[in-house]
């Protein structure tokens, strides 16, 4: 058996760690007023941070089409593959999953779509791990139970700067009753349920990701530490202090990309990481 992954773009996976693997990415679009761009093929992260620096409008993002999956799920079998599983950004939060589960229904193959109840580095660590298991052999089931596991055991939070982008956006979740103060604080995030929750807020940045540094070392042994910033100036000194608490001499350092900047807009920072069985 062949087993391949698909994922969509808000994984924020760098170019070498989806080609070494052979993962499949799928787009999703971003809309600046009139103007629409495909993730990754028209659009570069440091495009897009210019973009959302300049534009007078926020950014807005779009699913794919199923036929962009159907598409992807096609290269594989074509290929070769005997079965694709695919692993998507929380379905709370967008209508990418429903897009790769309509393109999987129509297709006369074996293909798996999978909710990771997690977006951004959380998201990109479940696809790593899917996709070195079927590297080495994993079988479809094999791959989708690890998966699973790693959905239900990995933890994501973060520090924003502004609550304006995920107010827009409407992905404010249960993070609703931030707004109130939003001018005057620094919110904290937990997306660890696969939808946006209020997990604290600081009056400073340094408190903020102070409380992020402490909120790690809570949760004792973890792994696959991946650190993830909004093309935040101070990141360096972010990663100095959560590794007081952590080993970050082996943690993923990801730009977040169009799609959850998007929402979490500018110099946002934070982590992911899974909980050990």
């Amino acid at each position: 058996m062949t087993v391949r992954i698909v994922t969509d773009s808000s994984c924020d996976l760098r170019g070498d760690e989806v080609a070494d693997l052979n993962i499949e990415v799928v787009p999703l679009s971003i809309r600046f007023g009139d103007d629409e761009y495909t993730d990754r093929e028209q659009l570069s992260v440091d495009r897009f941070y210019e973009l959302l620096a300049t534009s007078d409008t926020l950014p807005e993002t779009a699913a794919p089409s199923p036929g962009r999956f159907a598409e992807s799920f096609q290269r594989h079998l074509d290929a070769g593959a005997t079965a694709i599983v695919c692993i998507n950004i929380s379905a709370t939060l967008s209508a990418t999953m429903q897009s790769a589960i309509t393109a999987a229904d129509s297709m006369d193959a074996d293909i798996r779509v999978v909710d990771s109840t997690s977006i951004t580095v959380g998201l990109g660590s479940i696809v790593i791990a899917a996709a070195e298991a079927a590297k080495n052999g994993a079988s479809a089931d094999e791959v989708v139970a690890i998966a699973k596991s790693m959905s239900a055991r990995t933890h994501v939070f973060g520090a924003l700067d502004t609550l304006e982008n995920l107010q827009k956006g409407g992905r404010i979740g249960g993070a609703q009753a931030l707004l109130g103060s939003m001018l005057s604080i620094k919110p904290l995030i937990d997306i660890s349920t696969g939808e946006v929750q209020e997990a604290g807020k600081q009056r400073t940045r340094k408190k903020s990701m102070i409380w992020l540094r402490d909120k790690l070392a809570e949760f004792g042994e973890i792994e696959n530490l991946a650190i993830m910033h909004g093309e935040a100036p101070d990141i360096d000194d972010f990663v100095a202090l959560i590794s007081e608490v952590a080993d970050v001499s082996d943690a993923r350092n990801e730009v977040i990309g169009p799609v959850v900047g998007t929402h979490g807009g500018p110099r946002v920072v934070g982590y992911a990481f899974t909980i050990p069985e």
